[in-house]
């Protein structure tokens, strides 16, 4: 019923929204300070002392999200609704022939021991070029299986997508990947019978795997997430009527904005270029999602210094991105990746709003505790868009 209401008040304005998501950003405190308390961070502080502050609750209390549905969140889709396996977001991502039908998997290479104890999840974040070569290799030993077509892609790093192209295929398997090192990999079992087909192709697919990378140091395994199939969806521009723009370096999250129908900047390799072509890009469109990657990197490999690093680093790149034409800039971060967890945690993340139409309040810094002064409160990821058009005065008055 909202968002039918809010499609009969919008009101077509040239005000250019900016939605920034600082990965991971917020955690735990480590001696009495998060990595944002720990941080300096100048730029985002004096910011938040002229913006309108709050958090955003990704999910629900207690609920830990992926990030493909805490990023659906804050692009306003419910991530209970509308649910989507990893597989498609990484194989959008790096550009693979994924068609109607195909199974997509995100696979990670991987360290097993002689026993097949998983003991590194991202096999030490092998070179990217390193992963080509390996996908290279499996793809000229692997081509079909049965009567299903076996394609491969790689991403950056350990990452990389499988694609199954077939009859009778199912995405109801579980992943293999068993979260944390020091356990076994995940067996793979089908949810029913539709989905026994699948899973045999997929385990063959694993024994073959295996053998070909047996003489690798690191990357002699993979591990599979996200079994998933193109969904049919209405597009961010027919849902918030915003000609949109989606600037990422990592795949997955290039992924997640072609999945709702924004355009994409291709060949971005960093985040210096992604803040270098914000002003082109806003000469074109209403809304850009620009995403930073590290500080949920550094979240997941507990290294806490490390990410009050890149806060501080991603910290001197905000001039430059006030400068590139948004009126309305929203800053937040996906999830928490708290170091003391090496994972996503379910912790509300900092939001900071600036709009001339945003009133400043009593927050000083963009932390945790600090923005808990915001006249924001804690709001749900996918309530944020409403409040980002009416702040970019794209919304009539409802009722008489």
């Amino acid at each position: 019923m909202e968002e039918k209401i809010i499609k009969e008040i919008y009101s077509k304005s040239d005000k250019k929204i900016l939605l920034f998501v600082i990965d991971g950003v917020s955690g735990l405190p480590v001696n009495g300070k998060t990595e944002l308390e720990a941080a300096n961070k100048p730029n985002l502080d004096n910011l938040a002392k002229k913006s309108t502050c709050g958090r955003i609750l990704p999910l629900e209390w207690g609920i830990t999200p992926g990030s493909g549905p805490a990023h659906l969140s804050l692009f306003g889709y419910d991530p209970f609704k509308y649910q989507i396996g990893r597989g498609v977001l990484e194989a959008l991502g790096v550009n693979a022939d994924l068609r109607k039908g195909d199974i997509a998997v995100r696979c990670n290479f991987c360290t097993i021991d002689e026993n097949e104890i998983v003991i590194d999840r991202r096999a030490g974040r092998i070179e990217t070029e390193k992963n080509k070569q390996l996908v290279e290799k499996i793809k000229n030993e692997i081509k079909e299986i049965e009567d299903v077509e076996i394609h491969l892609y790689p991403g950056k790093e350990h990452r990389f997508v499988l694609i199954l192209r077939g009859e009778g295929l199912s995405e109801d398997l579980n992943d293999t990947d068993p979260q944390k090192e020091g356990k076994k990999p995940v067996k793979l079992k089908p949810f029913d019978k539709k989905s026994e087909k699948t899973a045999n192709i997929v385990n063959e697919f694993l024994k073959k795997v295996k053998e070909i990378l047996r003489n690798e140091e690191k990357a002699n395994f993979v591990l599979l997430r996200g079994f998933s199939s193109l969904p049919d969806w209405e597009t961010f521009e027919e849902k918030w009527k915003l000609k949109a723009c989606g600037i990422a370096y990592y795949p997955m999250y290039k992924g997640l904005a072609k999945l709702v129908g924004m355009d994409v900047k291709e060949n971005i390799e960093n985040f210096e270029q992604a803040v270098e072509i914000l002003p082109d890009v806003f000469k074109e469109y209403d809304y850009v999602y620009l995403h930073y990657k590290e500080t949920d990197k550094k979240g997941e490999d507990g290294d806490f210094e490390g990410k009050v690093k890149e806060i501080e680093k991603v910290d001197k790149f905000l001039p430059g991105i006030l400068n590139s034409g948004a009126d309305v800039i929203a800053i937040t971060a996906d999830h928490s990746t708290p170091c003391t967890l090496k994972s996503h945690s379910w912790h509300p993340t900092p939001l900071l709003v600036h709009s001339p139409l945003a009133e400043p309040d009593p927050c000083e810094k963009f932390e945790e505790k600090e923005v808990l002064k915001g006249y924001l409160g804690t709001i749900k990821g996918y309530k944020l868009m409403p409040l980002l058009l009416a702040l970019a005065g794209k919304l009539k008055k409802f009722g008489a």
